[in-house]
């Protein structure tokens, strides 16, 4: 029984071939196209790309290869045998559309599609014509053609030409017989030619060469569509001189299989190329859509725009800028389209610029100014949002005052800015309600940013950010229900209570927090009431264990009771108290951890959430499943022995910042009993019920 030798750096590892054939099947076995889960993948659900075009790329195994050696290595001992890819040569090459019919600054696409080809770097990149905008004389040809050609040549490979109708046809005084061929093959190159690659043969033709007869030149006339003898006779012999390549690809301007307009002649071609056994694949454009019909075992490939004329119809199905991609081996070729622009610079997104976007995209925006709701519903004031940029390159930002409820007015609706690295600028509006209850079908205003990053290869796209408009409401208070006592309820996906921080009037010094909370299930990090974003405080019950957080000085002070300690079902009371030298926690009643502390505490500007923690944009995560009620926070600290009773409703006082007895609603609000007005407002679908 034969061996195969592993080369460690320290010392030779063997294992035995028939262990290493079985794993090698298992390594090579072609399932189905993964779209639904199964037992394998039971999370997976994937719906891009599931089919598989080409079979799995050929392999070898180490030491397989008749050669006393190996090309695996390693000095570890383990059961699974990795395959290797053949040593056969493999490239990629990319193919571009038209650049013309469109505007003149579409060469800024054609720009964005040499940037996008020379990070990947193929060996070579085809076009497949309409370089230029053309339809003229000479001297503009001669501009645009010097033009396109700067641009190409920033590609870090050789490209090759296609000539289409608009780099040949000529509009104008003085037209020549030839229109733009000579200077076509003067600075472009030949109308037709072929050249070889890594065993492939590469072909372009010329489909503009006009009727035979008349010279006509004509995209609609199928006449003028055919190819000439001198032409067909020239593919004929290419073909032959092709006869032992692996694959033969052919490049024209005009997809003249497409029959149309374009007539019958094509089939000729394709007899020939069908013929010749190796013509792996037809690329031509014009159509400015992409299209894929293959035929006889040839696939003839239409492709876009680069640039060009791009009505973008259906981006999706192909009416868009973009070019291919090939990739090309022995027995298969692969091909992707990707949107021009779309490519991504590696060596660009370094660690610092990274974290720069994220601080971009999570910061809180910082707002001024508050909107103070009378009790018919309306309010108005100027209102202002910051952005600042953190990020060392420009970024652009348009910022949206906006709002579910039609009945919220902006003046200016919107403002566009592009803000240099460092600055901050200031986006000032007039923001106001018209008179209406504020019912069902309230909903907050709210400013929406876009902001991209502009960096030099890449126009990176922010996430939306959101920020809420600070508001008050003159809310009248709810009457308690006689019949029973209501509690929020929240359902762990999403719910929450929040309150503005700018409502909530909490100096530093001592503080206490407490509310009654029932719990349905308190599985993982779980939020009761927080504030806490490397700053301020908050309540967790993660996996049942009650603990309180107060950021003092430049920590968190926590203190945490016994794991399990607090059981679903059932309500139970909690209290965080700083007095200025001590932090404690009580529950039901009872001092359950304490710590000395004495430091002042670090505030921040984000609301507070009831049922979730905060995230430093200010939304919710971590949420809570069960109900709440009872909620206060008061500027004092109000419980200093080992034990106290139990109070099931809390009362108002001199020192009360906040109060929520969850008593009944206002449309989104439910009521502040403090007198400052900081209503908590319900998100998801939190509600009061009947608490139990």
């Amino acid at each position: 029984m034969g061996c195969l030798l592993y080369t460690g750096h320290m010392k030779a590892k063997h294992f035995c071939t028939n262990h290493i054939v079985a794993i090698a099947s298992l390594l090579t076995i072609a399932g189905p196209a993964f779209a639904q889960p199964n037992d394998l993948t039971p999370n997976l659900i994937h719906n891009r790309h599931t089919h598989h075009h080409n079979p799995k790329h050929e392999v070898v195994m180490p030491g397989s290869d008749g050669e006393h050696r190996s090309r695996f290595f390693t000095n570890r001992i383990s059961d699974i045998v990795l395959p290797l890819p053949e040593e056969k040569d493999a490239y990629t090459f990319v193919v571009f559309g038209d650049r013309t019919g469109g505007p003149a600054d579409g060469v800024n696409i054609l720009a964005d599609a040499v940037r996008d080809t020379n990070l990947f770097e193929p060996d070579l990149v085809m076009t497949v014509g309409d370089l230029v905008e053309g339809y003229n004389t000479t001297g503009p040809w001669i501009t645009q053609m010097r033009e396109y050609k700067a641009i190409m040549d920033e590609l870090r490979c050789p490209w090759f030409p296609v000539a289409g109708n608009h780099d040949i046809y000529w509009r104008g005084d003085g037209r020549p017989p030839q229109e733009h061929e000579t200077e076509y093959e003067m600075y472009f190159g030949p109308l037709w030619y072929a050249f070889e690659h890594k065993n492939s043969f590469f072909i372009v033709l010329y489909s503009d060469e006009g009727n035979p007869d008349t010279g006509e030149r004509s995209i609609s006339n199928p006449a003028s569509q055919v190819m000439s003898q001198e032409q067909f006779d020239w593919l004929k012999s290419m073909l032959t001189q092709a006869k032992d390549a692996e694959h033969v690809f052919l490049f024209l301007h005009h997809p003249r299989w497409l029959r149309n307009s374009y007539g019958d002649d094509w089939d000729k071609v394709h007899e020939e190329l069908v013929k010749a056994g190796n013509v792996t694949a037809v690329f031509a454009g014009h159509i400015h859509r992409m299209r894929y019909d293959p035929k006889d075992g040839i696939e003839y490939v239409s492709l876009a725009t680069v640039g060009g004329g791009q009505s973008e119809v259906v981006p999706d199905t192909g009416w868009l800028h973009q070019y291919n991609i090939i990739t090309v081996r022995k027995d298969q070729v692969a091909m992707a389209s990707v949107p021009v622009g779309e490519a991504q610079n590696v060596r660009e997104i370094t660690g610092e610029f990274a974290d720069e976007a994220y601080n971009l995209a999570t910061r809180q925006l910082p707002v001024a100014g508050m909107i103070e709701l009378d009790r018919t519903g309306s309010g108005s004031d100027d209102i202002a949002v910051k952005i600042t940029n953190p990020t060392r390159y420009p970024i652009e930002v348009t910022v949206i005052p906006d709002s579910a409820d039609s009945r919220w007015v902006f003046a200016p609706d919107h403002r566009h800015a592009k803000i240099e690295p460092g600055a901050t600028t200031q986006f000032a509006y007039n923001i106001g309600r018209h008179a209406h209850a504020a019912d069902h079908t309230f909903r907050i205003a709210e400013f929406v940013v876009d902001a991209d990053i502009l960096a030099p290869t890449f126009r990176y796209t922010i996430p939306t950010i959101h920020a809420s408009i600070p508001m008050t409401l003159d809310m009248p208070a709810p009457l308690p229900s006689k019949a029973e006592e209501l509690a929020c309820t929240l359902d762990g996906n999403g719910d929450y209570l929040e309150v503005p921080s700018a409502n909530i009037a909490l100096p530093d010094g001592p503080i206490t927090l407490e509310c009654w909370f029932n719990p349905r299930r308190m599985q993982g990090r779980t939020g009761l009431v927080t504030k806490t974003e490397n700053s301020e405080y908050g309540f967790f019950v993660s996996d049942g264990t009650p603990s309180f957080s107060i950021f003092l000085g430049d920590a968190y002070v926590d203190v945490a009771g016994e794991r399990g300690s607090i059981t679903t079902n059932t309500w139970h009371h909690m209290a965080g108290v700083y007095d200025g030298n001590q932090v404690r926690l009580y529950l039901d009643g009872n001092l359950i951890a304490s710590q000395d502390a004495h430091a002042s505490r670090r505030t921040n500007n984000l609301p507070l959430l009831i049922g979730a923690d905060v995230t430093r944009n200010g939304d919710g995560t971590s949420f809570f499943n069960g109900q709440i009620d009872e909620v206060r926070v008061s500027t004092t600290a109000r419980y200093h022995s080992s034990q106290f009773p139990l109070q099931r409703r809390f009362t108002r006082d001199d020192d009360t910042a906040l109060l929520i007895h969850m008593d009944g609603t206002i449309g989104p609000w439910t009521y502040d009993e403090s007198g400052h007005k900081a209503h908590p407002f319900m998100k998801g679908n939190a509600e009061l019920i009947s608490a139990r």
